[in-house]
């Protein structure tokens, strides 16, 4: 989809555009105030936009895994979540596969970010993983892919660092701004009309600085929603087999946990309103996401799995269009498979496998070592600080020698 390629190119120009005016304002108003000297303010703004900008585009992806406390993952730590992402990697023509991590995180989400598809990552929580069979699983992975091959990862990733750069700094300036004033702050102007004229200035710079992370919140929701459907798009036709991420959004819908390292600036990333839960949430100003409810609706409405399919559902049921033009050239109907045999029995078995192939792989991320006793065969974990010759089997009493 080269036209929404290009529109995300053009959006992430304008989103550092806007947000680095909305710091150039703030700063202004900080130098007015603070120093006397507008142009001190704006001079550490654009420092402090310069520096947000590079971070943010050679190091924000680490800054979010970081923040989300991911850990990257191997082919053998979750054979199942690598062949499913390479799966993705192979239907969505992306040229390197991405890197994978999980969150240990018991609330159902994942999200992908980086600068570009050839430095792209997907995080995916512990509490998805053991949720969601294995249809389901691709649905979530097409749609992160779909983020990837869209080019929204970058828009999304230069939103949330520069969107987290400007509230820190609102939020301080105001502080500063504050506790100057009362201690002596910008007084130089003390008189007559020149009083007035500063005593405005100042108002208005401190409501600006109190109003810019909410304008720069709202430009990051903006341009956040619409991205949302066309991922889902894109996993429908990735997988030919929408009702696989129908079915994990109503799982995502059901659950109440929230994820735990998520903050609003980088809500938006996540396939889920990690904080929200409701049916209304696509309609409030302040909504990072479209209604699961809505979003499930176009996908279990689709008569076939391609982006014609996709469209002709979304008009059914937003009676408006949503895929690109250049998408939609050329493109005729998909048929949609079946679902796989393994996602279709022994659910209640198929889980029990999933969550010990999911605790399996996050003691072995957390560097535990694993010990069978020799009298009972009992299985035990050893934290990686564990420094003792030997330790008690907690079901035999069994003395094991390290």
């Amino acid at each position: 989809m080269w036209e929404q390629i290009r529109d995300n190119q053009i959006r992430s120009v304008l989103l550092v555009t806007t947000m680095g005016i909305l710091l150039l304002l703030v700063g202004f108003f900080i130098g007015f105030y603070l120093f006397g000297d507008p142009v001190s303010g704006i001079i550490i703004a654009i420092l402090i936009w310069g520096i947000m900008n590079l971070v943010a585009l050679f190091q924000g992806d680490s800054i979010i895994l970081g923040m989300s406390g991911a850990k990257k993952i191997g082919p053998d730590d979750h054979p199942r979540l690598y062949n499913v992402v390479e799966e993705m990697k192979i239907a969505s023509g992306l040229p390197k596969m991405p890197d994978i991590y999980i969150m240990d995180d018991p609330a159902l989400n994942a999200f992908s970010t980086g600068r570009d598809p050839d430095h792209a990552s997907v995080a995916i929580t512990s509490g998805l993983l053991d949720k969601l069979n294995r249809d389901e699983l691709q649905g979530v992975i097409g749609h992160e892919m779909g983020h990837v091959a869209n080019r929204d990862i970058r828009l999304m990733m230069l939103a949330s660092i520069l969107l987290g750069s400007i509230v820190m700094l609102a939020w301080y300036a105001t502080r500063i701004s504050f506790f100057g004033g009362m201690m002596g702050g910008r007084r130089s102007s003390s008189g007559g009309g020149g009083g007035i004229v500063t005593i405005i200035i100042v108002v208005i710079g401190l409501l600006l600085m109190i109003l810019a992370p909410i304008m720069a919140q709202l430009i990051y929701f903006a341009v956040s929603r619409s991205r949302e459907y066309l991922a889902d798009a894109s996993s429908a036709k990735y997988t030919r087999y929408p009702e696989g991420l129908a079915s994990a959004l109503e799982k995502l819908e059901n659950n109440d946990t929230k994820v735990r390292t998520a903050n609003k600036a980088t809500a938006p990333m996540y396939i889920s309103n990690p904080f929200y839960k409701g049916t209304s949430a696509g309609n409030d100003l302040m909504a990072t996401h479209p209604p699961l409810t809505e979003r499930i609706r176009i996908l279990r409405a689709m008569s076939g799995a391609s982006y014609t399919d996709y469209e002709a559902s979304y008009k059914a049921v937003k009676n408006e269009s949503v895929i690109p033009a250049s998408a939609l050239a050329g493109a005729s109907t998909m048929a949609l498979r079946q679902a796989s045999a393994g996602a279709q029995a022994g659910e209640v078995n198929e889980q029990i496998d999933r969550a010990r192939e999911t605790s399996d792989a996050l003691w072995r991320l957390n560097n535990y070592r694993s010990l069978t006793c020799a009298n009972c065969g009992a299985g035990m974990r050893l934290p990686p600080k564990y420094d003792q010759p030997e330790v008690k089997c907690p079901h035999c009493g069994y003395v094991n020698q390290l």
